[in-house]
């Protein structure tokens, strides 16, 4: 793979995680101003914007970089073999920039403080058995249908259970470490108190190895070619994957 290929995969992914970051920030300040007095009205209207974001991102970025936006995702895809491990390497801080970059942006937006660092806690057990949740349901809906052979119904499924997850954890589902930085940017809706990030990441992990795991159960034969096809089949990967055998 030349490195211009993976510099225009950086790219996507730092653009995709930044139009992530800003939809999900930027529509929970929104929904904070437009419905200052109902919660449950804040949260719909956010999940709405996500879960549509979401969908339009990996449409737009996917055929570059596999649509990831989310380190999580690309060390599982890495772990299946369908990404190069100095590739799912090289995409996590380019995701996480994006979600910082994001997060500037939405603020901006919404003639804000370009960086405001926010100060809601959410590091309860519930909320990080929640994460643990959220990321596992996540892992599980794209790889199972990489595996089935039904990726071009990725973005939809993606976006589709992000703003359900909105509803039914308790953490509203984050399931992004690279997202939980962002929000670190952010004092709205949306925003995520710097100590508590490092919990939420751990919990992310530990969901991404238990979806590993259950993968590996569930779909056995999942081949590292396959795995090339989550979220979103990313040009030259999986040729270069076969002609190497695995990935560098």
């Amino acid at each position: 793979m030349s490195e211009p290929a993976l510099s225009r995969r950086l790219l996507a992914e730092f653009l995709g995680s930044a139009f992530l970051a800003a939809a999900v920030i930027g529509s929970g300040i929104a929904a904070s101003q437009l419905s200052p007095d109902d919660t449950g009205l804040q949260l719909l209207e956010n999940a709405a914007a996500t879960a549509t974001g979401l969908f339009t991102f990996i449409l737009m970025f996917g055929p570059v970089s596999g649509g990831h936006f989310n380190p999580v995702v690309s060390l599982v895809d890495a772990g299946f073999g369908g990404l190069r491990r100095r590739h799912a390497l090289a995409y996590i801080p380019a995701q996480v920039l994006g979600c910082i970059a994001g997060a500037i942006a939405a603020n901006l937006m919404f003639s804000l403080a370009a960086i405001e660092i926010a100060t809601t806690h959410r590091a309860s057990p519930a909320h990080l058995f929640a994460e643990v949740v959220a990321t596992i349901g996540l892992l599980m809906v794209i790889f199972s249908l990489a595996r089935t052979r039904r990726g071009h119904l990725a973005p939809a499924a993606v976006g589709a259970y992000i703003g359900a997850a909105y509803f039914f954890t308790s953490s509203t589902s984050f399931a992004n470490p690279a997202i939980s930085v962002g929000r670190i940017f952010s004092d709205s809706f949306a925003g995520i108190a710097p100590a508590s990030v490092p919990a939420f990441v751990l919990a992310q992990l530990v969901g991404g190895g238990l979806a590993f795991a259950l993968i590996h159960v569930l779909y056995p034969d999942l081949t590292a070619e396959e795995a090339a096809e989550a979220v979103v089949p990313h040009e030259e990967e999986a040729q270069a994957c076969s002609a190497v055998g695995i990935r560098g």
